[in-house]
C-alpha cells in the first residue's frame, strides 16, 4: 500500500509518556483502551500507543534505569517485559494485548528507540534472516544522549535492513499498527552527518513495506528541521516538529510559529506533529497533577492543533478525565477539521490577536481566532484583510458552542478571553 494511505486523515489517540513514563503496564494500557472505546472511539479516536522501555522490567517512572537488563529473544530483537505484560510471557509477545485492542474496534501501537540493543551488540547476538550479528551492524559512536538502551545501526551495512525487517516482521506477527520511533529525527542543534538518523528512517520504511502490515511511522523526537521536509514526508506519516510539549503557555505560544513553518507541508499521510494532549491527569510519576492550562489555554490548544490538523494522541490518564476534558477532546464540530479541511494558514498577527484561516471542499472557510495576551480582548476582523474577498454575507456558526451566530458582511467582531480563542465556520 502506499505509505500515504496508511494515515489518510492525522492519528487520533493516547499515548501512555505523559502520565506514566516508562511505567505502564498492561492493566493501565487496557484500562485507557477500555475508556477510548467506550467514550472516544466515535470521534475518530483509534490508536492505544505503549510509549518507551515495555522491554524493560524495572522501569517504575518517567526515569530510566541506566544500562538496565532488557527482555530480548535470540535474535536481538526486544521484546515486553512479562513482569509487567503477563500476557506476553512464553514467546506472546504484545499479540494477546493487540488482540484485545483490536476486539474493541481499535489499533495497538508502540514506541521503539533506533538501533539495537546495546545488550545485543555486547553479547553479539545472532540477527534473524541473515549471517550477520548485532556486532556487525551497530555504530558504537551513534548513541541517545538521554537513554542507554541502544546503539544506531549502519544503514550502508546489509545487515542493517536485515535487521529492521525481522523487527518489523515480528511487530506484524503482533498485530502492531503503529510504530512510534524515538531518537531518529533529525533535529535543531544535531546535524545531518552527525548519525544515521535519515539512513535508518529509510530502513524502517522499507521494512514496513516489506512486513505485510500497514503500519503507520511516527518520528520522535523534534524539532524536526524544515530542511528534511521532503525527506520526512518520503518515508514517514508523522514527524514531531517540536521537542517534548508540556502544559505551560510558553510552550503554547512557541506552537503558533511553528505550524505557521510547516502548514504547506501538512497532507494526506505527511502530519507534522504538534505532540500529545497534555490535558486531564497528565502526570502520576512527576508530581501527580492534572493539566496546568487553563480552560481557555486548553481550547486555544485544541483549536490550533485542529486548525493546523496535527495529529491528536490524548496524554492523560483518560479514566480520570472530567466532563470538561472529555468535551473538549470529542467537540465534533471542531473534530471536524482534522478530516475535511486542507490549506491551513496563518492570515494575520497583530495587537496579541493571531488568525488562521483554511477551508473545505464545500466552500465552507473556517476562522481560528487566538488571543494571545494576558487581557480578555475584542477582536473586530476585516474579511477582506484576512483574505476573504467575497463580497456577499456570510452566515457564522460557532464551533465550540455550537450555534449559529451573527450574519457578517465584510467585518466579523468577536470577545475573546486571555490566551482563548474562537473558532468560527463561514458559510
Amino acid at each position: 500500500m502506499d505509505k500515504n494511505k496508511r494515515a489518510v486523515y492525522p492519528p487520533m489517540g493516547w499515548n501512555s509518556w505523559d502520565c506514566y513514563g516508562a511505567a505502564v503496564d498492561e492493566e493501565k494500557l487496557l484500562g485507557n483502551a477500555e475508556y477510548m472505546a467506550q467514550n472516544l472511539k466515535q470521534y475518530g479516536y483509534e490508536y492505544v500507543v505503549c510509549d518507551i522501555q515495555w522491554y524493560e522490567p524495572t522501569a517504575e517512572s518517567m526515569a530510566y534505569h541506566k544500562f538496565a537488563e532488557l527482555d530480548m529473544d535470540e535474535y536481538s530483537r526486544l521484546i515486553p517485559a512479562a513482569k509487567r505484560f503477563p500476557s506476553a510471557a512464553n514467546g506472546a509477545g504484545f499479540k494477546p494485548i493487540a488482540d484485545k485492542i483490536h476486539e474493541m474496534g481499535l489499533k495497538f501501537g508502540i514506541h521503539i528507540m533506533r538501533g539495537i540493543a546495546r545488550q545485543a551488540v555486547h553479547r553479539n547476538t545472532p540477527i534473524k534472516g541473515g549471517k550477520y550479528t548485532a556486532r556487525d551492524i551497530a555504530q558504537p559512536y551513534s548513541v541517545c544522549s538521554w537513554n542507554t538502551d541502544m546503539y544506531g545501526v549502519d544503514p550502508s551495512h546489509p545487515g542493517a535492513q536485515i535487521y529492521y525487517d525481522s523487527i518489523f516482521e515480528l511487530y506484524a506477527s503482533w498485530g502492531v499498527d503503529f510504530v512510534k520511533c524515538d531518537d531518529i529525527c533529525v533535529t535543531e542543534g544535531r546535524p545531518d552527518d552527525f548519525y544515521s538518523g535519515k539512513g535508518e528512517i529509510e530502513c524502517i520504511k522499507k521494512a514496513i513495506d516489506n512486513c505485510g502490515r500497514d503500519i503507520v511511522l511516527s518520528l520522535s523526537p523534534g524539532p524536526a528541521i524544515l530542511e528534511q521536509a521532503d525527506h520526512l514526508s518520503a518515508n514517514a506519516n508523522m514527524w514531531r516538529m517540536t521537542g517534548d510539549f508540556w502544559d505551560n503557555w510558553n510552550a503554547l505560544d512557541a506552537m503558533f510559529d511553528r505550524c505557521k513553518k510547516w502548514a504547506p507541508f501538512v497532507k494526506e499521510g505527511c502530519w507534522p506533529d504538534c505532540d500529545m494532549l497534555p490535558l486531564g491527569h497528565i502526570s502520576i510519576y512527576n508530581g501527580d497533577r492534572y493539566t496546568n492550562f487553563t480552560k481557555d489555554e486548553q481550547i486555544t490548544l485544541m483549536t490550533l492543533w485542529c486548525i493546523f490538523r496535527s495529529p491528536l494522541m490524548m496524554g492523560g490518564e483518560m479514566r480520570d478525565n472530567d466532563q470538561f476534558t472529555l468535551d473538549l477532546i470529542t467537540a465534533p464540530e471542531v473534530l471536524e477539521l482534522e478530516k475535511k479541511t486542507f490549506g491551513a494558514k496563518e492570515v494575520m498577527n497583530s495587537g496579541g490577536i493571531t488568525v488562521w484561516k483554511t477551508g473545505d471542499r464545500e466552500g465552507n472557510i473556517y476562522l481560528g481566532i487566538f488571543n494571545r495576551d494576558s487581557y480578555k480582548k475584542q477582536a473586530n476582523l476585516s474579511l477582506p484583510l484576512l483574505g476573504i474577498t467575497n463580497a456577499r454575507s456570510f452566515k457564522t456558526r460557532d464551533l465550540w458552542k455550537r450555534e449559529d451566530c451573527d450574519i457578517v458582511k465584510g467585518e466579523l467582531a468577536c470577545e475573546i478571553n486571555a490566551h482563548g480563542a474562537r473558532l468560527f465556520k463561514l458559510f
